[in-house]
């Protein structure tokens, strides 16, 4: 019998249709249930409501006063919850393959159909981006009638001690799992219990270190789309810019987000700046084109034709809000902010106009897990199987979820993640 002590509160709410926390705690004092799933958010409520829709018995605990917490705060509260475009190329991972088999399996036309069969009003927004009109307790509320519907349990307020792998030669439970509540035998032990990202939602490693106990490798974790941060003499004048927003171009080496920026008194946020977040690392230059689709050191060595006696900023001022034009030229030109276009040479405004279309700043980091909406690696997706998200090195344990080295663009991406994973688990577990 394997035994690792594990003091982390683990991953259990109220509607009408889940058992009263009193009733669930005398029940088990010692349970047998075929499927026990820790983490009651987006992947584990689905990998529930699948598996007992099979008829295997589901219960599925939690840490947490309240099941789906994540699902409730995002998309400011009206929950992005797929994306009508879903390609692997979306996610980002160290198996950039170990996504494709549940993505392609589970579409997001699939979950639509859930959503349009609950009643569920929702609205697309730009780039695919699926909604709810209403609020983001539409899309919890239809996982848990689900669950309510197939038989699946939820226990919240309950921390695990420990996880156990029975003898196989024993007994035919798989795990006995030590709770608060009392002991747990399953026959499939599912971990989604997600990462790091959002503490004060209840994130913890504890997913991590279950992983760890059998043995599993974690790819490094660290804060995916999240707000840059800044210390230098440009994080002062982009902290006096706060509420300053406008579409640009963010980009690096590696890919490049048509988005809005936005300006904080803590540095740059907006989609342009998240999702740009999933592709860097510290020490390393952000690119943004702050005028996209234009050249802007064309328009100033035209209008030296046009307009000699104007200045630098009379030309930019249909391009920027005044309190970042004057920003830009304390940056950019301020040796020239008073001379005329007909004594600046024409490679001076060139140069000047390529620092407009390719600001180049270096961030000092993120703002951490703190804000960031997923958590970047996880668990090494070499040793689970992408079909049925089973341990390699441990069988009847499974990962699914954002606990696994698997991360989405914004834009409903990591929920699709969710769904599609939790479903090709609970169809096996």
């Amino acid at each position: 019998m394997t035994q690792t002590a594990l003091n982390h509160p683990a991953h259990s709410t109220s509607k009408n249709d889940i058992e009263s926390n009193t009733n669930l705690a005398s029940s088990l004092v010692k349970t047998t249930v075929d499927v026990l799933i820790i983490g009651a958010g987006a992947s584990g409520l689905y990998c529930a409501l699948t598996a007992a829709q099979r008829g295997r018995s589901v219960l599925v605990i939690d840490h947490a006063n309240k099941p789906g917490k994540k699902i409730l705060m995002s998309g400011g509260g009206r929950c992005n919850f797929t994306n009508y475009v879903v390609e692997p190329e979306n996610f980002i991972g160290k198996n950039a393959h170990f996504c494709k088999s549940a993505l392609t399996r589970y579409s997001p036309w699939e979950f639509i159909g859930l959503v349009e069969k609950h009643g569920v009003a929702y609205h697309e927004r730009d780039y695919g981006q699926l909604f709810c009109d209403d609020s983001s307790k539409d899309i919890l509320n239809l996982l848990l009638d689900e669950c309510h519907e197939a038989g699946a349990k939820i226990q919240l307020k309950t921390e695990v001690n420990s996880v156990k792998a029975m003898q196989p030669d024993n007994c035919a439970q798989s795990f006995l799992v030590e709770t608060s509540k009392g002991r747990i035998y399953c026959a499939s032990l599912v971990v989604a219990t997600g990462g790091l990202s959002i503490p004060t939602m209840g994130a913890t490693g504890f997913g991590y270190e279950v992983a760890q106990q059998f043995g599993h490798e974690l790819i490094p974790t660290s804060a995916g789309l999240v707000p840059f941060t800044f210390t230098d003499k440009v994080g002062e004048i982009i902290a006096s810019l706060a509420g300053i927003s406008l579409d640009v171009v963010a980009f690096n080496e590696h890919i490049s987000f048509p988005r809005p920026m936005l300006f904080t008194h803590r540095g740059l946020s907006g989609p342009a700046m998240l999702q740009l977040s999933n592709y860097w690392q510290v020490g390393e230059a952000i690119h943004i084109n702050l005028v996209p689709n234009v050249n802007i050191g064309n328009i100033l060595i035209q209008a030296k034709v046009d307009h000699p006696k104007q200045l630098i900023r009379s030309i930019l001022t249909e391009y920027f809000p005044k309190k970042l034009l004057l920003a830009l030229q304390d940056l950019n030109w301020l040796a020239y902010k008073d001379k005329e276009l007909a004594n600046i040479k024409d490679e001076t405004l060139l140069a000047i106009g390529s620092k407009i279309n390719d600001w180049t700043i270096k961030p000092s980091g993120t703002e951490g897990y703190r804000t960031a909406e997923v958590t970047r690696g996880g668990i090494n997706t070499d040793q689970v199987s992408s079909k049925t998200f089973e341990s390699k090195l441990q069988p009847n344990l499974y990962f699914i979820g954002e606990v696994l080295d698997v991360t989405g663009w914004l834009g409903g991406y990591n929920f699709q993640w969710a769904w599609a994973s939790g479903k090709a688990c609970g169809e096996v577990c």
